[in-house]
């Protein structure tokens, strides 16, 4: 492989690549392709502090009330720990591409959940099952408590069918809009009848409350459960293109080519197996074709993992993390709804662009973002929301690690270092200024290339 690959591979399947990582694997394709499948084999949970929760019991929050706020506000505040902590893990991740895969299915099988303890069960569920059996991990997330309450699985029951998770099912996680009818809907609703959780988030079928009746679903008629319906609907192909599509559209291009995503649902239709999906995509001559090569503006988690990958950083206030995602539009664990963010050009707007070009600065070199009167570039209640009264700046404290960057780089040109920082082409205005750029400074030259346009896309 060329370094170009290797810095698209790990672009996609990372969040980029530093001189040691490519120097390391300038192999043939297979090679680099099965080490980093092999590196993702083991499974690390992500498990922050959740002691608050000893010995707290179902009864003991219905007889102390005030004890039920209590815990309440502190878990909100344990949510915000494992954001910061799944960050991290992306920063320092054990097995790199289960955890780039975990945050793509976090945007597919959308939950947002305020009690932490599921929220951190439900994120491991997807990072077990991240690059496992496509059926299995349906059927998991089916019975998660997370997904449970929010789309009402709980209150579904045999005299009172809930849709939400049905419909939500078969549009947004296994086939896509108009895939099937309101009589699918219904039907398959009743299937899930029964479904819920105990105080803990562990899966409790309420045999009671599920509808024991014949359903026609599909065109097909039996007594089914809700698993026998996510094992018809996996028999549409469609559910294989659909799936491929997704994962083309992130992964690859966000403009889709038919042709190539049909390869990939024929690989995937076998046997809904992810890993050997996504092993096909990385293996095939047109994932490393030029016009996919830094054609996807980055995610604002890829934006700032990425950043801190080339450049070790410390935020000394967790929170500045919160404020930044805030700024860029991206939360983890807050999704905006069930159908989660818009991807790729939807990342980026008139403030959001500007906010991205000025960050390394601020970040790395203790600069300012200017809003004096008539600055258009934040908007009036992100000022209201982060910045300190009356300093008109955007002050974050990070320690970045520059002894560590300088290190990586030492042997690096800084014609060399652009290609690490920039995907893809570069236009020739912006080829002409960097020509123009000071070198007399590995740091300074990094901080510039950081702030350019092209820097937006992996």
């Amino acid at each position: 492989m060329t370094a170009t690959e290797i810095h698209h591979l790990y672009w996609r399947a990372g969040f980029g690549a530093n001189p040691f990582v490519v120097n390391t694997l300038l192999k043939e394709r297979v090679q680099v392709v099965d080490q980093l499948f092999e590196d993702s084999k083991a499974v690390t949970y992500l498990n922050i502090d959740l002691s608050f929760m000893d010995g707290i019991t179902q009864k003991r929050l219905k007889d102390q009330p005030q004890l039920a706020q209590k815990i309440k506000k502190e878990s909100r505040k344990k949510l915000e720990n494992l954001n910061t902590a799944w960050i991290d893990r992306l920063v320092h991740p054990k097995e790199l591409l289960r955890e780039k895969m975990t945050l793509f299915w976090a945007n597919h099988f959308v939950c947002k959940e305020n009690h932490v303890v599921f929220a951190q069960k439900y994120n491991n569920t997807l990072r077990h099952y991240a690059l496992g059996d496509f059926k299995a991990f349906v059927k998991a997330i089916s019975k998660e408590a997370a997904m449970l309450k929010y789309l009402n699985g709980k209150h579904n029951r045999k005299r009172q069918p809930n849709e939400n998770f049905a419909r939500e099912l078969m549009e947004l996680f296994t086939l896509g809009e108009g895939r099937y009818s309101e009589n699918d809907i219904k039907e398959s609703a009743r299937a899930f009848t029964g479904y819920n959780h105990d105080f803990n988030g562990n899966f409790k079928f309420r045999a009671k409350q599920h509808d024991e009746n014949l359903k026609t679903f599909f065109g097909k008629t039996g007594n089914f459960s809700g698993d026998d319906i996510i094992d018809i609907i996996l028999e549409e192909k469609q559910c294989a293109t659909f799936i491929s599509t997704k994962i083309y559209c992130h992964f690859v291009n966000p403009k889709p080519n038919l042709e190539h995503i049909e390869a990939m649902a024929e690989v995937f239709y076998k046997d809904y197996n992810i890993e050997q999906l996504m092993r096909f995509v990385f293996l095939s001559d047109w994932f490393y074709d030029k016009h996919n090569i830094g054609v996807k503006i980055k995610s604002p988690i890829e934006y700032i993992v990425g950043m801190a990958n080339t450049i070790p950083m410390q935020f000394e206030r967790p929170k500045d993390l919160l404020k930044i995602q805030k700024l860029l539009g991206q939360i983890l664990l807050a999704p905006p709804n069930v159908a989660g963010w818009k991807e790729d050009k939807a990342w980026i707007d008139a403030n959001t662009i500007m906010v991205r070009l000025k960050l390394p600065s601020v970040m790395l070199n203790n600069a300012m973002i200017s809003l004096k009167e008539g600055d258009t570039n934040i908007k009036a209640d992100l000022k209201r929301l982060y910045l300190k009264k009356n300093k008109g700046k955007l002050p974050f404290r990070i320690k970045a690690d520059w002894h560590k960057f300088l290190s990586d780089f030492e042997n690096i040109s800084h014609h060399d270092l652009t290609t690490f920082i920039i995907q893809g082409a570069i236009n020739k205005g912006t080829a002409d200024y960097i020509e123009t750029l000071n070198t007399s400074s590995k740091k300074e030259y990094c901080i510039q290339l950081m702030s350019l346009p092209e820097y937006q896309m992996c």
